[in-house]
């Protein structure tokens, strides 16, 4: 018989329309991230999740936070990005924890900017950042594609605010809802994946100081986010997709003579797919997931006897992001369960 996952649900509090999330390191303690999608506050939280400070109380609008590797508390965050019809203001900043509490400041202004990540290759720290798009006219045009940006992470970040940006250069145009980004680790090296219009695009940083990043197409499905793990045990991790842009189809893909295709289709559909997750779950490979209409269900996927197989964890909190963390060995999942207020902690059980 399949290991049944069962799970405990913990209300931490309330946030309107929490959002983002992301672990950090602070003060030699793991702590976890919680910001709003609009304008409200940014709030920390212990491993165990006891609400400890507000980092900011506004202005919101956070997609991501990434914390500064090697760094006691020194983390990056979007701002301003309220939706995809109102983030032409929006940029990347820093906070930093001082003795007075919190200093927040510009890294750099970038339009539309959605999702960044932090690659590290040969010592070196490169800053990696997703526009949804570039322009709009008018609510919902998308005729102005997104771009991949990149730009060298110097360990002083103290030196940059509005008037002196981080320097950015665009590595890849043309992207049309370029949303989906996710991190990983390939042959040792940190390399990022981005789901668009387009497809799925991966991004390594150079192998060397001045030599090119290394860009490729994994995939010409439109996809609007996806994950990779190793589901069935071969050693070799699969891709998890939500397709299309905030869609309801879920499907999984394996490399098949260096190519992804597509081994599985769920059957259900799940409107406005949005929390994504994926890692070893109770010793396993698996994927967390959730959606924001209907039903909006919180679910982990596994392989099991051959198939794959969806589990339900909670039903009608609508999350749209859920990140793992461990805390005393006991596998946990924080949700930003956006459509109810809900910052959830689940704990996992093994029967």
């Amino acid at each position: 018989m399949p290991d049944k996952l069962e799970w405990k649900k913990q209300v931490l509090g309330t946030l309107s329309k929490c959002y983002s999330l992301a672990p950090l390191q602070k003060d030699g303690r793991s702590h976890f991230l919680v910001a709003a999608e609009k304008t409200d506050r940014c709030l920390l939280f212990s491993e165990d999740g006891k609400l400890e400070e507000t980092v900011w109380d506004g202005p919101g609008g956070v997609m991501t936070m990434e914390q500064v590797p090697g760094s006691d508390g020194v983390f990056l965050a979007t701002h301003r990005f309220y939706s995809p019809n109102d983030s032409a203001s929006a940029s990347i900043v820093v906070a930093e924890p001082d003795e007075t509490g919190w200093k927040v400041h510009t890294l750099c202004p970038l339009p539309f900017v959605h999702r960044f990540g932090i690659l590290r290759r040969g010592g070196v720290n490169y800053l990696v950042a997703a526009t949804l798009k570039s322009a709009h006219a008018y609510k919902d045009d998308w005729t102005c594609p997104g771009r991949i940006w990149v730009g060298v992470l110097p360990d002083d970040l103290s030196v940059f605010d509005d008037e002196h940006p981080l320097p950015m250069t665009a590595l890849v145009s043309g992207l049309y809802k370029n949303h989906g980004f996710c991190k990983t680790t390939e042959d040792g090296v940190e390399t990022a994946y981005f789901g668009t219009e387009n497809g799925v695009i991966r991004v390594a940083p150079p192998a060397e100081a001045g030599a090119e990043w290394e860009v490729s197409t994994v995939l010409e499905t439109p996809v609007s986010d996806m994950t990779l793990a190793d589901f069935d045990g071969d050693g070799e991790a699969e891709m998890m997709t939500f397709s299309p842009f905030h869609g309801d189809t879920l499907a999984v893909w394996k490399k098949q003579g260096g190519a992804y295709a597509k081994v599985w289709d769920c059957e259900r559909k799940l409107p406005f797919l949005h929390a994504i997750w994926s890692g070893k779950l109770a010793g396993k490979g698996r994927a967390v997931l959730g959606y924001r209409q209907g039903d909006r269900e919180l679910l982990y996927l596994s392989f099991e006897d051959g198939a794959y197989k969806l589990d339900v964890i909670d039903s009608g909190a609508g999350p749209a992001n859920v990140m793992h963390l461990v805390v005393n060995g006991t596998d946990c999942l924080v949700a930003a369960n956006r459509e109810t207020d809900e910052i959830a902690l689940y704990k996992l059980s093994v029967n």
